[in-house]
């Protein structure tokens, strides 16, 4: 079989081999004892290139999220975050168990937590019976695959600036939004209090994430990242392919935006097929069948064809381009989904 192509996630990345080179050539040291020049490094990049003062490497996105929510938060408290949020969806309801706090979710159409919602759900103070809200969640780029505007970030960063709460960003995909908005990622950052961006999905990285914030939250986090378990020792081999992430896979994600816009357009008007072209932002194509379809045989077809994608969830099917999905990768799923699709 050819080599298989794979749409399920920019989590399925491999590294590259200037990556591959950099891990086998890290200087290395116990980055507990903050004896590690390598993760040393990547942190202090992480931190200027969105503008704040510190950074911690972290192994996963989820763990920087929940990091951020056990650090800037007491228990008891409540976080405000959009109802399909990454946080609020696909966390293993960790905020309660970890950080200890209630989410309050609030609807976010196309990512955006407007104003006003955001005012309605922030607690008023003095009253016993009421949580504290301590921390509202912003998502750049969203789950559903689009990007918020600068001035949504603002409107919902100057809402929390006037309540006194601070801001969490997951940058998940942050350079994504970044490349589709046209804009440094710094200036996306400036609206949140802590960032956390992954090294490991469209950046090609084999692990890890960065959060980032004020030096004071970097300390506090640093060992609520020991309690739990983040601790890393000769970390300098993760690390190194992570400052490849940043400063060069960061460069290329408009390759894989115009690649989704192309499988996009090559599939939009396959009979039964409706893809949702206003959640083209970035690398991820989204679309639902207008017909009924055999999703088994679906699924079997194309992994016959060398394709791994996964099936659809509650009738939305989503492929994501990376730099191992080009031009070429995009014509053979399109031909394969025609094939299967029209059978």
């Amino acid at each position: 079989m050819t080599e298989w192509i794979d749409v399920r996630s920019d989590t399925v990345t491999h590294p590259t081999p200037a990556m591959r080179a950099a891990m086998a050539a890290a200087p290395v040291g116990d980055d507990v004892y903050g004896d590690d020049p390598t993760v040393s490094q990547l942190e202090q990049r992480a931190a200027s290139v969105l503008g704040k003062d510190a950074a911690l490497f972290v192994p996963s996105g989820t763990f920087g999220n929940q990091l951020a929510l056990f650090t800037h938060c007491d228990q008891g408290d409540e976080v405000i975050a959009g109802e399909d949020s990454h946080i609020v969806w696909h966390e293993v309801g960790a905020a309660a168990i970890i950080a200890g706090v209630n989410l309050r979710p609030i609807p976010a159409p196309r990512g955006v937590l407007k104003p006003e919602e955001i005012r309605r759900r922030i607690r008023p103070g003095g009253d016993i019976h009421l949580p504290r809200t301590s921390l509202l969640c912003l998502e750049n780029a969203y789950s559903s695959g689009q990007v918020v505007s600068l001035a949504d970030s603002k409107a919902a960063w100057e809402v929390a600036q006037e309540a006194g709460i601070k801001v969490h960003l997951d940058g998940a995909r942050l350079f994504n939004a970044a490349a589709a908005l046209q804009v440094p990622a710094q200036q996306i950052a400036q609206y949140a209090d802590s960032v956390m961006f992954c090294l490991s999905k469209g950046l090609a990285a084999p692990v890890g994430s960065m959060l980032v914030g004020a030096t004071d939250f970097i300390e506090r986090a640093r060992k609520k990242r020991k309690l739990m378990g983040g601790g890393l020792r000769q970390a300098g081999v993760l690390a190194a392919p992570g400052l490849l992430a940043l400063d060069e896979m960061s460069l290329r994600l408009g390759d894989d935006h115009a690649n989704a816009r192309l499988l996009a357009e090559r599939i939009q008007h396959l009979p039964g097929v409706a893809v949702d072209m206003d959640a083209l932002d970035i690398n991820m194509v989204f679309f639902r069948f207008t017909r009924p379809v055999d999703v088994a045989a679906l699924m079997a077809g194309l992994q016959a064809r060398g394709i791994k994608a996964n099936p659809p969830e509650q009738g939305l099917m989503r492929l994501v381009t990376h730099w191992q999905v080009g031009a070429a990768e995009v014509e053979r799923i399109a031909q394969a989904l025609a094939e299967l699709i029209t059978a």
